[in-house]
C-alpha cells in the first residue's frame, strides 16, 4: 500500500478547487462559455493559460452547445478534454450530451448545480443535472470543496478507463459550494499526473479490417457517430449500458487508489453510509446537504435515536446492490430530492430508490422529501422534523403523506 503523500492546504472555493484539479490533470483542451455560478472555474483556468502555467488549448466559444462540441471533437482525436457549465447552459448542451456519450468520448464536465428558469433563479438545486440523467453520462455529486477537487481528478481516470469510456459530470452545489471558501488539501502536480496517467486508447477494427487506435486519425480513417438505423442503433445503446455497469466496478477501484495517495475516500466511491449499521430510520441525499444531515444524525444518536444517512455519491450509474445492502434493514427511509419531476409522483431520487427496494423482503417505508429548490435554505431543525416524521411512521405503522415539501409556504 502506498503511503499518503504530503499535501499543501489552500483556501479555495469550490470553483477554484475544480480549476486547480483540472490544471493538475494535464488537460489538452478546455472549451467553455461563462454562466453563473460556474464562471469562476473557467476564469481561473484561463488565468493559468494566460500565465503559461499549463499547455492547454483554451477555447472561449459562443455558447455552451459549441463548448461541448469542441470538447467532443477534441476528445475523439485522443485529447483529454474538460468543460464546465450550469443550469440553462447545461440545458443548451442537451443534444451534444447524447452525442458525446454515444461516441464514447471521455469528456469531464463540472456543473455548479443551479435551478432552471422560469422564473429566473441563479441559486442551487439539482434540476439541471437531473434533467440529463438519461443522457449516458456518469454523475458524481460532491459534499464539499475538498471532494470537488478530489472528484475531478478521479473523474478523468474513471472516464478514460477502457472498460468505461463514458463522459463524467461532477456536480457541486451552486454558491453553497462553488463560492464558499474552505480549506482544501491539494496534492503535488506530479503526483496527480502520475495518478491519472496518460490517456490509453483501445484498439478497434476499422471498416477496412485494420487494427487501429480508437480515435479520429487520417492515417487510419474511421467514422464516429455515423448514421445507425434499425439494424445497428440498439446495439450501440446496449454497449453504453454495459459501460455503465463496468463503471460500478471502476469507480470503487479509483476511489481506493486515490485514498492510498491522499488519505481520503468517499465511502466506496458510489455510496457513503453514515451510522447505518443499526439504523432504524435513515435519509438518503445528494450533495452538500449531507454535511448538515450528518450533524443532525449525531445529535439524534446522542439522544438514543437510531438514525442514519446514506449519501448517494453517484446517481449514474445507480449503485443498486449497495442501496439494497445499506437500507434493507432500515424501517423507514426518507429520500431527499433537491429537484422535482413534475407530474411524476415524487422526485427522481425517490423514484429510483423506491423501485430499487421494491422487490426485497420486509422493505422499509419509503417517503419523499422535496427541499431546497432555488437555493432555499434547509435548516437543521427542518431535517430534525424529517427524522421525527420517520419515527412517527415506524411508531404508527402508517404513512400519512408519501410526498412532502420541506420549508414550503402552502
Amino acid at each position: 500500500m502506498q503511503s499518503v503523500i504530503k499535501q499543501e492546504i489552500l483556501a479555495l472555493n469550490g470553483d477554484e478547487a475544480v480549476a486547480l484539479a483540472v490544471k493538475q490533470s494535464d488537460v489538452d483542451v478546455v472549451a467553455a462559455y461563462p454562466i453563473t455560478p460556474q464562471t469562476i472555474m473557467v476564469e481561473r483556468f484561463s488565468e493559468y493559460v494566460a500565465n503559461g502555467e499549463v499547455e492547454t488549448e483554451f477555447v472561449c466559444t459562443e455558447s455552451e452547445h459549441s463548448a461541448l462540441t469542441a470538447c467532443l471533437t477534441a476528445s475523439v482525436t485522443g485529447a483529454r478534454a474538460f468543460t464546465a457549465s450550469a443550469s440553462a447552459g447545461l440545458a443548451l448542451m442537451h443534444e451534444i450530451l447524447f452525442v458525446t456519450s454515444g461516441c464514447r468520448a471521455p469528456v469531464v464536465m463540472a456543473i455548479a448545480n443551479r435551478a432552471l428558469s422560469a422564473p429566473l433563479n441563479i441559486h442551487c438545486d439539482h434540476s439541471d443535472t437531473m434533467a440529463q440523467r438519461d443522457s449516458g453520462w456518469i454523475q458524481i455529486y460532491v459534499e464539499n470543496a475538498q471532494e470537488a477537487y478530489d472528484s475531478v481528478i478521479q473523474a478523468f481516470k474513471i472516464a478514460e478507463n477502457p472498460k468505461v469510456l463514458l463522459p463524467v459530470i461532477v456536480g457541486l452545489d451552486g454558491f453553497t459550494l462553488s463560492h464558499t471558501l474552505e480549506n482544501v488539501k491539494v496534492l503535488p502536480d506530479n503526483i496527480v499526473r502520475k495518478f491519472i496517467g496518460t490517456r490509453q486508447l483501445p484498439f478497434v477494427m476499422t471498416h477496412e479490417g485494420k487494427r487501429a487506435l480508437f480515435k479520429l486519425d487520417p492515417e487510419n480513417s474511421m467514422s464516429m457517430g455515423p448514421i445507425a438505423l434499425q439494424n445497428y442503433y440498439f446495439e450501440f445503446k446496449r454497449q453504453q449500458e454495459e459501460a455503465m455497469k463496468n463503471a460500478l466496478e471502476v469507480i470503487p477501484q479509483v476511489n481506493e487508489e486515490y485514498a492510498q495517495i491522499s488519505g481520503r475516500h468517499y465511502g466506496d466511491g458510489l455510496l457513503e453510509p453514515y451510522h447505518l449499521e443499526d439504523a432504524e430510520i435513515a435519509t438518503v441525499c445528494l450533495g452538500s446537504t449531507a454535511g448538515t444531515v450528518k450533524t443532525v444524525v449525531d445529535e439524534l444518536r446522542s439522544e438514543g435515536v437510531k438514525a442514519g444517512l446514506l449519501r448517494l455519491r453517484t446517481f449514474r450509474p445507480l449503485p443498486v446492490e449497495g442501496i439494497i445492502r445499506y437500507l434493507q434493514k432500515v424501517k423507514a427511509v426518507g429520500i431527499m430530492d433537491r429537484s422535482m419531476s413534475f407530474g411524476g409522483h415524487g422526485g427522481p431520487a425517490f423514484h429510483e430508490i423506491r423501485h430499487t427496494l421494491y422487490d426485497i423482503q420486509n422493505r422499509p417505508y419509503i417517503v419523499n422529501y422535496i427541499y431546497g429548490l432555488g437555493g432555499r435554505d434547509t435548516s437543521p431543525s427542518q431535517i430534525h422534523r424529517i427524522y421525527e416524521n420517520l419515527q412517527k411512521i415506524v411508531r404508527t405503522d402508517h404513512v400519512e403523506h408519501l410526498i412532502n415539501y420541506v420549508g414550503l409556504r402552502e
